[in-house]
């Protein structure tokens, strides 16, 4: 029997039952665990037990192990819960989907920046929004312009929060003996010695571009069986 040139091609040997799902799952937890540098063939391959060229033969390139990863994670996005009785609450439970996605895989986030897929890692959270955003009446550019402004914010805050972690000294506050003269107040002075509180200013900013967008929900209008007001009992 004639033999294919897949046959000839296939990796042979102890690993040669490696999966697409397994090399994934080891570029992953390479990435997890030391950063997107981490996630280099040799490694991976030293990692599996294999030579490079079998990732090769199973997954494809880097840049190929790299988008299966980011996929990986960006499915799990999908299966996040909006919680909220209005569109404005739940559009900002999506943001905070997004801001706490991106902290818990802060290594997955620079990842995806790194490579120019951060909009493949939040494409379901993205549509999630879209969603929420038309049930609110938007459509069109206004969804569009939407969207780009809480993500821009929240990435805006995320470069803080990454630079925070990594031990910058974004989230100090101002030495006072800098800012005291006589055109500000004491108490604004010393506001402003004070490190920011990075959760409370996310929410307050994020709900701020979120509300200039996101219109208020109708009041309730009275039924025939509630009226607005009651009458007046009849004296």
């Amino acid at each position: 029997m004639a033999t294919t040139a897949a046959a000839r091609t296939a990796p042979q040997g102890r690993r040669a039952g490696l999966d697409h799902d397994e090399v994934v799952d080891h570029a992953l937890a390479l990435v997890v665990e030391g950063g997107p540098g981490a996630l280099t063939m040799r490694k991976l391959a030293a990692d599996l037990d294999v030579t490079p060229t079998t990732i090769y033969w199973h997954v494809g390139t880097r840049d190929e192990v790299v988008a299966a990863v980011i996929d990986r994670v960006a499915q799990t996005y999908a299966d996040a819960e909006v919680v909220g009785a209005t569109p404005r609450e739940r559009v900002m439970s999506l943001a905070h989907t997004v801001w706490d996605m991106a902290l818990t895989n802060r290594n997955v986030t620079s990842l995806a920046h790194q490579s120019g897929a951060t909009h493949t890692l939040e494409a379901h959270l993205e549509l999630a929004m879209a969603r929420e955003l038309e049930s609110a009446g938007l459509r069109g550019d206004d969804v569009r312009d939407a969207i780009r402004a809480v993500l821009m914010c929240i990435a805006g805050f995320l470069v803080v929060a990454f630079r925070f972690d990594g031990g910058s000294s974004a989230l100090q506050g101002h030495d006072a003996a800098d800012l005291a003269d006589d055109s500000l107040s004491p108490e604004t002075v010393a506001a402003m010695a004070e490190p920011p509180d990075l959760p409370a200013l996310f929410d307050r900013t994020v709900q701020a571009v979120v509300d200039s967008f996101v219109p208020d929900p109708a009041p309730a209008q009275p039924t025939r069986n509630q009226p607005a007001r009651k009458k007046k009992a009849a004296r």
